[in-house]
């Protein structure tokens, strides 16, 4: 056997071996059970249909996804735990929910009076430190986060004119848990936490005058403007970090390639929810407007009176060594950003 030959079998064999390791990894199926809050014919909902479709396709079927919509698996506020828990395997909704387990939650899920642009929040989490903050804390809790989503600043429905900070007095409306209460009542308002799939049957019965639900589009796609015919455009209160977060014992054994489908994936997720936002919630106001619906626009010295509000309350929430590294490095990014008061 001259060396030529030796070479082309050993260069043979290598290629086997390295097709044989190929063929492993790709035999290797991940099913993951996924569930969100968000109902399919949201805008947020179709989206979360897309990404799904995109980690599939770009798998060529190794991720399969059985996907829950509308909290349909259990509560909103109980996603989390079911996926760490094993119940499901990932969880679609956001940070904001667990607060109550450990108040650092408020500042990966909703900070409130901070950035004004998802582009900024999502530059914090990639280029600021927060994924790194963010992992410390979801691993406490048995989960790995896998990347966010934020569709931008929301707009409230409400049964009455929401055009200043005095028309907040006694407004009763749907708040998430955590520090968007704490903030409210200091303005006057009565929030009561609910599901957020509870929202429509309490406007239509009058439990409550309005809801922080989502963001104009999605509000549309819930209904809520069938019922009442007052909201605020743009928003300005509350821009949510919806994210996806998986058990980590199950995301550890998943193989790296799909690891990195899935947080690519988010990314592409990431930049098209900012995008269709923006389209989508300019044309639902523009729609809105024809039926009917008022739209307030904020003041500048409205928007600052909420902003304080909202900056004094974070060092409440402050309250957990996690927590307090969450606000310090939000501080610090805002700080670059020219959005903390002096």
């Amino acid at each position: 056997m001259n060396i030529f030959t030796k070479a082309a079998l050993a260069a043979g064999a290598s290629a086997l071996l390295a097709t044989s390791a190929y063929a492993a990894s790709h035999e290797q199926v991940t099913k993951l059970r996924i569930q969100t809050h968000y109902a399919p014919e949201t805008v947020s909902g179709k989206l979360a249909a897309q990404y799904v479709d995109d980690i599939q396709t770009m798998s060529n079927g190794g991720i399969q996804v059985e996907m829950f919509y509308s909290s349909s698996v259990v509560k909103s506020v109980e996603t989390f735990d079911a996926a760490a828990t094993g119940i499901l395997d990932c969880d679609m909704t956001g940070g904001g929910y667990q607060t109550g387990k450990n108040s650092a939650f408020q500042f990966v899920g909703d900070i409130m009076g901070g950035y004004e642009t998802p582009y900024q929040q999502l530059s914090w989490l990639y280029y600021g430190g927060g994924m790194d903050a963010a992992e410390k804390l979801y691993n406490k809790y048995g989960m790995e986060l896998i990347g966010w989503w934020v569709y931008g600043q929301e707009s409230f429905a409400s049964s009455k004119p929401i055009a200043k900070v005095a028309d907040f007095k006694d407004w009763k409306f749907r708040s998430p848990p955590g520090m968007e209460t704490k903030i409210f009542e200091k303005l006057g308002a009565k929030p009561i936490v609910m599901d957020f799939t509870e929202i429509f049957t309490a406007l239509e019965t009058g439990i409550i005058d309005g809801a922080d639900a989502s963001g104009l589009a999605n509000n549309v796609g819930l209904g809520l403007y069938d019922l009442v015919k007052y909201a605020n455009y743009p928003g300005f209160h509350s821009m949510p970090s919806d994210h996806l977060a998986c058990n980590k014992t199950k995301w550890d054994a998943m193989p790296e390639a799909h690891k990195r489908i899935m947080k690519v994936g988010m990314e592409a997720l990431a930049l098209r929810t900012a995008l269709t936002f923006e389209k989508k919630n300019a044309e639902a106001a523009a729609m809105l407007r024809k039926q009917g619906v008022t739209l307030s626009q904020w003041s500048a010295e409205e928007l600052q009176k909420f902003r304080d509000a909202a900056q004094a309350t974070w060092p409440e929430f402050a309250d957990t060594p996690e927590a307090k590294a969450l606000v310090e490095s939000h501080l610090a990014y805002l700080d670059q950003l020219g959005l903390v008061s002096k």
